[in-house]
């Protein structure tokens, strides 16, 4: 293996890592108990703030993940073509 696939391979994992917290992070979006039990966060000035803070690791959430499906696939590409070869 060449030096691409080491890495290819190091972001791989560093991409799974931030995808486990940024998911571990999130807020669930089911407040049924959770809600009643947690709800010090009731003010006006935490529920913007937390929403916000939710609606920007969605969509970094969402755009590594995406990068991580294609890098999944490039580096598929890259080994088969390395062992067939």
């Amino acid at each position: 293996m060449g030096a691409i696939e080491y890495v290819l391979g190091g972001i791989l994992i560093a991409m799974a890592l931030f995808l486990v917290i940024a998911v571990l992070l999130q807020t669930g979006k089911d407040k049924r108990l959770s809600g009643s039990i947690a709800g010090g966060t009731d003010t006006y000035f935490g529920k913007s703030k937390g929403r916000s803070w939710d609606k920007i690791l969605a969509r970094i959430t969402t755009v590594i993940a995406i990068l991580f499906g294609v890098l999944v696939v490039v580096m598929y590409v890259l080994i088969a073509k390395f062992y067939t070869a």
